[in-house]
């Protein structure tokens, strides 16, 4: 039998279109080693590391009037140069110029005619520096066939494991169409109530999930009283167009963790409450009404221990590993100007969320609506494609990194910033990665709606040092 994408996988290509590409992506920059990680060992670790995981060197084809789903296929023609490009910046090249080209990349559908993947390797940053920026399309991160290849690429020590070596890699036949067809006809055949069983499972699965914690009647109940009352208008949501901008900010792990001993919650709360200290002088610099009772709501999908709710209370950014995932529905209180208080109320409300389930609840209505949480900040995209219109202003990613240096053909990393993609009238995505001491935040937007995404990235770090400033020395 052919293998078959899921319907789940599948919505991806059928819902892309040009405003709306489909791929997440990431800016690494590393070190430059003394010697090595030029183009050539780039493709030749790349194409080591292909072996690991074969979806990486198959395409999609589509089943003969669409009889079917599509099917992933070996790509006869498969040429790793088209997929590992090399760019580079005028010398000396700065961040501005990189997240220029960040922007115009990723403003970009892939090639669906091909394997769903691309890396380039940008030469020429200041400070012997080298950037890596990688495209993966959400139909490949299923979380068993595939995970981004920025995941792929990145190991802990600088010397290549003899694991990475394999065998040359011989493509399968590629069916012809009459071939896929009798596959369809024969998997409907001997599946007739594969749709039923598709609805049924959703069912059963969103059941499941509810009845992991006690209380999730109540939250599945305040989900759906939540996207019944729709979120505050704000710039944040309006008509999305084909080209993005793209913009960083960073903190320090520790700063953040100062600031979570001195007025307790975790660090995913000191976070969210950078955000809000952000995005309220973000509205006030566009003249946007700002009152005591502004709000903007964040779709917040945040790791928990399998254990249950109460381990949400012990979670730290970079301190957790990703073991189950919940999305919060959280209204970040802009209108509270004093930091130490909005980070209070950002506790409360994600405390209150993980004791009441109604993080099951919000997970069981994107499972009801077909688009399930699988993996990293992949996960949040998928969430956004099917409730952001409903539910929530902003998708707020994050994902907890390992804290010692990771390192791609012999270079070191020293930063890392997700690039999360953005669903029909969405203006932004934040992305949040933390790694070897240091939190990354990458900040994807809508050019015609947040010119000034660039201004937003800068206030973010001003709220970083006001909220150090509440820490009493």
């Amino acid at each position: 039998m052919s293998d078959r994408l899921s319907a789940l996988d599948a919505s991806f290509l059928y819902l892309e279109d040009h405003t709306t590409p489909m791929h997440v992506g990431g800016v690494a920059v590393f070190r430059r080693p003394s010697s090595g990680f030029d183009y050539d060992s780039v493709v030749s670790f790349i194409e080591r590391k292909l072996a690991l995981v074969p979806r990486y060197r198959q395409k999609v084809v589509q089943i003969p009037g669409r009889l079917a789903r599509p099917v992933w296929v070996d790509d006869q023609n498969f040429d790793i140069s088209y997929h590992v490009r090399r760019s580079a910046l005028p010398k000396p090249g700065n961040d501005e110029q990189l997240h220029d080209l960040t922007q115009r990349l990723m403003s970009r559908k892939l090639d669906t005619t091909r394997p769903l993947w691309e890396v380039y390797l940008v030469e020429g940053l200041s400070e012997d520096r080298t950037a890596v920026i990688t495209k993966t399309h959400q139909a490949m991160i299923d979380g068993i066939g595939a995970i981004d290849i920025g995941q792929l690429i990145l190991q802990t020590t600088p010397a290549a494991s003899p694991a990475e070596h394999s065998d040359p890699w011989l493509p399968r036949p590629e069916p012809g169409a009459v071939q896929l067809a009798v596959n369809a006809f024969t998997e409907a055949v001997r599946r007739p109530g594969e749709v039923v069983e598709n609805i049924r499972a959703t069912t059963v699965d969103a059941t499941a999930t509810l009845r992991k914690l006690s209380g999730a009647v109540a939250g599945l109940y305040s989900a759906l009283r939540t996207a019944a009352v729709p979120p505050p208008g704000t710039p944040l949501n309006g008509t999305t167009s084909s080209q993005r901008r793209f913009a960083v900010a960073r903190a320090r792990l520790e700063d953040l963790r100062n600031v979570r001993r001195q007025h307790g919650g975790t660090i995913n709360d000191v976070v969210l409450a950078v955000l809000t200290g952000a995005f309220r002088n973000w509205l006030l610099s566009r003249g946007e009404a700002v009152t005591t009772r502004s709000t903007v709501r964040a779709m917040v999908p945040v790791s928990v221990r399998a254990d249950g709710p109460a381990a949400v209370a012990r979670a730290e950014l970079g301190d957790l590993p990703f073991d189950e995932v919940s999305s919060y529905l959280v209204d970040l209180p802009v209108g509270e100007p004093s930091p130490s208080i909005r980070l209070h109320q950002v506790s409360h409300a994600m405390r209150a969320h993980a004791e009441s389930g109604q993080s099951v609840g919000a997970d069981a209505l994107v499972r009801l609506s077909g688009f399930a949480p699988p993996t990293l900040h992949a996960l949040g995209a998928r969430v956004a494609s099917g409730l952001s219109n409903r539910l929530f202003n902003v998708l707020v990613t994050n994902v907890p990194g390992p804290q010692v240096p990771l390192y791609a053909a012999g270079a070191s990393m020293s930063e890392i910033f997700p690039v999360v993609p953005l669903v029909k009238n969405q203006s932004l995505a934040v992305g949040i990665t933390s790694y070897n001491g240091g939190l990354f935040i990458g900040l994807n937007a809508d050019r015609a709606a947040m010119p000034d995404v660039d201004v937003l990235a800068a206030m973010i770090e001003e709220s970083v040092e006001e909220m150090i400033g509440t820490v009493e020395v």
